[in-house]
């Protein structure tokens, strides 16, 4: 089925304790199609500025990646992202943010895109969320994601958007930022009370917590990071492998879910073993299955 996604085309500098990537391509929207590409046709829609130093078709190139939906914006600047890991790498801090282009009106999605029926609304200002998703028709599930400085500065929109998704995608302090508790299986249960149908919450190298409005969970460890070079793009590749295996199967009953929750782990730990898309970009799809069987044995008992 089909798969859309809209969200940030960044610029990043990148330092961890491995070494240093200036202005290298980064963006939730970037990461996401990349994973999802393994998976499923994407639907790629996203505005860049004219300074713009990446060519999008040459980064997709032979994957199924379609950039009918990608603006470059004259007269503007592409969004720009510094940021530094620090000791177990577990936590980015933002030492800079330009949202340029991303603090103007939102791109338009073309009439092909529209009826599109997954959606991923990856990680922007919610009251843009919200205007994209106001351009589509049809559609059949829903996800987004979000970040501190939405919860912090827009919680009034963000809880709005929630009312309209089928599901959130976010990190363990994002969900205790946003629900005001510290205990997670609480926190994705008043998550749920927001709107959503099923809650999804990342614990970087500890795995993830899954909830759904009946109440099923779903708990699993994360694939042994014993290669850790950056994890900018963990989340977003997590989330698109996550959508890309359930557009691929036209299904998201709970069986689906937890299997996607799955592919969008083992995906992540390859993310993380090279700066920017260069471990991602190099990697198939028979060495997704593969760590998929190892975590699977690694988890059963």
């Amino acid at each position: 089925m089909s798969l859309l996604v809209t969200g940030s085309i960044g610029i990043d500098t990148v330092t961890t304790p491995i070494g240093k990537s200036e202005n290298c391509i980064g963006g939730s929207a970037v990461y996401f199609s990349m994973a999802a590409s393994f998976f499923s046709p994407v639907r790629f829609v996203g505005v860049v500025g004219d300074d713009c130093p990446f060519e999008l078709s040459k980064v997709f190139a032979g994957r199924d990646v379609d950039l009918a939906g990608l603006e470059t914006r004259s007269g503007s600047k592409t969004f720009r992202w510094k940021g530094s890991y620090q000791g177990d790498m577990s936590q980015a801090l933002t030492e800079g943010m330009q949202l340029n282009v991303l603090a103007e009106r939102p791109p338009i999605v073309p009439d092909q895109f529209r009826k599109s029926e997954y959606v991923f609304l990856a990680n922007t200002h919610p009251s843009l969320q919200m205007q994209l998703l106001d351009q589509l028709q049809g559609y059949k599930f829903v996800v987004a994601d979000t970040m501190n400085c939405w919860i912090d500065s827009h919680t009034d929109e963000l809880k709005n958007l929630l009312k309209r998704i089928d599901a959130i995608i976010l990190n363990d302090g994002e969900a205790k930022r946003l629900t005001k508790l510290d205990n997670l299986p609480s926190a994705a249960q008043e998550l749920i009370k927001m709107g959503p149908k099923l809650v999804v919450i990342k614990k970087g190298a500890n795995g993830s917590i899954v909830l759904d409005k009946d109440g099923n969970w779903f708990m699993l460890g994360g694939y042994p990071a014993v290669n850790l070079k950056d994890p900018t793009g963990a989340g977003d590749s997590f989330a698109g492998a996550f959508m890309g295996y359930l557009a691929a199967e036209g299904r998201t009953d709970w069986q689906f879910i937890k299997r996607a929750v799955a592919y969008g782990t083992v995906t992540a730990s390859i993310v993380i073993e090279g700066f920017s898309l260069s471990s991602l970009s190099s990697a198939s799809k028979s060495t997704i299955d593969k760590r998929l069987n190892e975590l699977k044995s690694m988890t059963e008992f």
